[in-house]
């Protein structure tokens, strides 16, 4: 009885044994599907372990049996190990295999992201650029518009320009240059005033807006010439004339004698003891009504004679015709100086007492006090102006012929 019972419980305990290595190949089966971490692995170590533990176990319980079973199930625990290392194995290598797919696949994916980063760039540089290209072809093209606008303007200008009454323009240019040979050469600021107020009357004339310009420089001008002093060369002249004539006119003074010592009136005392303090004068008082003597202290300047008062009347002529020179030059010094030398000599030689002499000094004091020298414009700005304004509407429509060779 005992003998059946432990056949009946050995085919049990080794279907049970059998059924051990089918559940474990089956949960190792199920975890192959699965990817393994490293928690799993440890755990498949231990189901290992386990396996490796639960086999002696078996062969324990299988030792009553044959030896037919015995060998059968260390085969099955063999093969059940050898299942479980090559599961792990395979598992261990697949996962090992992902992981080097999914860096590879972020490696991919990030040198994708830096190609379409610059890729961006490039777009947007792009961008940028051709904006800049379409904003410089609009400026250029607004500049060819405002220039063509501005040739429009010229040519409608000219076009107006071409009218009967375009010798008004080319008088008031002529009258701008006549009033500047006035002002520079001549210093005849009136003369050049008025020259320039005509020229402006010929172009108001011409009642053409596009020449205002010209107008206002015209007038300014105008202005700064009236701001210049006025200097009365024709009447300072006259009055240098007159003098002229006047000196043969002029008396000479006497002969200049220093003064005379005052002498003391002496007379007879009535001591005898000054007899002959008494004598002498009585003998001066008697001498005194035939001869009379004083006596005079520094030189005497005598008179001039008749060729040397002829000298002096020239050389006091030359002084004012010197003078008459510096007033159309402006040489406000040499002026100067010629008047106050002709009356130094006229008051030396002259007599001081006459009214003629003091009339003909008192005139040279007047005529010094004049100023002869003026502060000029160095240029007229209308004149450039109008300079060229004539070159572009007249002196171009008078086009040169040409001679055209005859084809052969």
């Amino acid at each position: 009885m005992t003998d059946k019972k432990t056949n009946n419980n050995t085919p049990a305990e080794n279907g049970s044994a059998a059924a051990k290595p089918t559940n474990q190949q089956g949960q190792a089966s199920a975890n192959a599907s699965k990817p393994q971490t490293s928690a799993q692995k440890e755990a498949d170590k231990k189901a290992t372990s386990t396996a490796e533990k639960s086999a002696p176990e078996a062969k324990a319980t299988a030792q009553p049996a044959a030896p037919a079973d015995k060998k059968s199930g260390s085969k099955t625990g063999a093969i059940a190990i050898a299942l479980v290392i090559a599961l792990g194995a395979g598992l261990y290598y697949h996962g090992h295999q992902q992981t080097q797919t999914q860096n590879a696949q972020v490696a991919a994916l990030q040198q994708q992201l830096t190609s379409m980063k610059a890729a961006l760039a490039a777009n947007q540089q792009e961008t940028l650029d051709k904006v800049e290209q379409s904003l410089h072809g609009t400026d250029v093209s607004i500049t060819q518009q405002e220039q063509s606008i501005q040739g429009l303007q010229l040519a409608l200008a000219e076009m107006k320009g071409r009218r009967p009454n375009d010798w008004l323009l080319a008088e008031a240019d002529y009258l701008v240059k006549m009033a500047g040979r006035k002002l520079w050469l001549e210093h005849d600021v009136v003369s050049a005033t008025v020259l320039l107020e005509s020229a402006d009357n010929r172009i108001a004339e011409l009642n053409d807006p596009s020449l205002t310009p010209v107008r206002k420089a015209m007038n300014t001008d105008i202005t700064s010439l009236k701001s210049v002093a006025r200097i009365d060369r024709d009447g300072l002249v006259l009055r240098l004339t007159s003098l002229q004539e006047q000196v043969a006119n002029l008396p000479l003074a006497n002969a200049i004698m220093p003064e005379a010592e005052v002498v003391e009136d002496t007379t007879v005392s009535t001591s005898v003891d000054d007899w002959k303090t008494n004598l002498m004068t009585s003998l001066q008082n008697f001498s005194d009504h035939f001869i009379t003597y004083r006596k005079r202290d520094g030189s005497v300047i005598p008179l001039l004679s008749p060729k040397q008062d002829f000298y002096l009347q020239e050389n006091i002529k030359s002084k004012l015709e010197t003078a008459i020179k510096a007033v159309y030059r402006e040489e406000g010094e040499l002026y100067s100086k010629s008047l106050v030398m002709a009356k130094d000599w006229a008051q030396q030689f002259y007599n001081q007492d006459a009214p003629e002499t003091q009339s003909f000094i008192k005139t040279l004091d007047q005529l010094a006090g004049e100023g002869i020298e003026a502060s000029y414009p160095t240029r007229l700005q209308s004149q450039p102006l109008i300079t060229d304004l004539i070159s572009e509407r007249l002196r171009n429509q008078v086009k040169p012929i040409s001679t055209e060779e005859n084809p052969a």
